[in-house]
């Protein structure tokens, strides 16, 4: 069974491209009984709060009808900011030389958090240099990924 994350991203990616905007990638945050559901969008032509109101508007009804969230939660729609949230290894190759925050699902080398800049991507490791050394961290072990502005 899909996770809520992979469940949403493949139920609105489709219409987030209709309107002819890029989904660059969705969090769901739990916060106690209620969660956080956000959905971070891009364009050439950078975001508006139009944007954000057309995004939510088709998710709502699509979710309204596939219900992909157990429980009450609250819907986000946002573009993703200078600080920018990293999802894919392909987002990471664009922001090859760029300093990071990164926090590991499960530790590396006895570490959860690290800051340094990526180095290189190849396939799903991302070559990342911390303080001169640099770590060899799998994408899909990345729980949160920023970039340092």
């Amino acid at each position: 069974m899909k996770n809520s994350v992979a469940l949403v991203t493949e139920l609105i990616a489709p219409t987030v491209a209709a309107l002819e905007l890029q989904l660059w990638g969705v969090e769901h945050l739990q916060q106690g009984k209620m969660s956080l559901l956000r959905i971070y969008i891009e364009s050439d032509e950078g975001i508006t709060i139009e944007n954000c109101e057309k995004v939510s508007r088709q998710v709502s009804a699509i979710f309204d009808v596939e219900d992909p969230i157990a429980g009450e939660y609250t819907l986000e729609v946002s573009s993703p900011g200078i600080d920018r949230p990293l999802f894919t290894t392909e987002q990471f190759k664009q922001y090859e030389g760029s300093e990071v925050n990164l926090r590991m699902q499960s530790p590396v080398e006895g570490r959860r958090k690290f800051k340094g800049k990526i180095v290189k991507v190849a396939g799903d490791v991302i070559s990342l240099l911390v303080d001169g050394t640099e770590y060899d961290i799998v994408q899909s072990d990345v729980e949160k990924a920023t970039i340092v502005f």
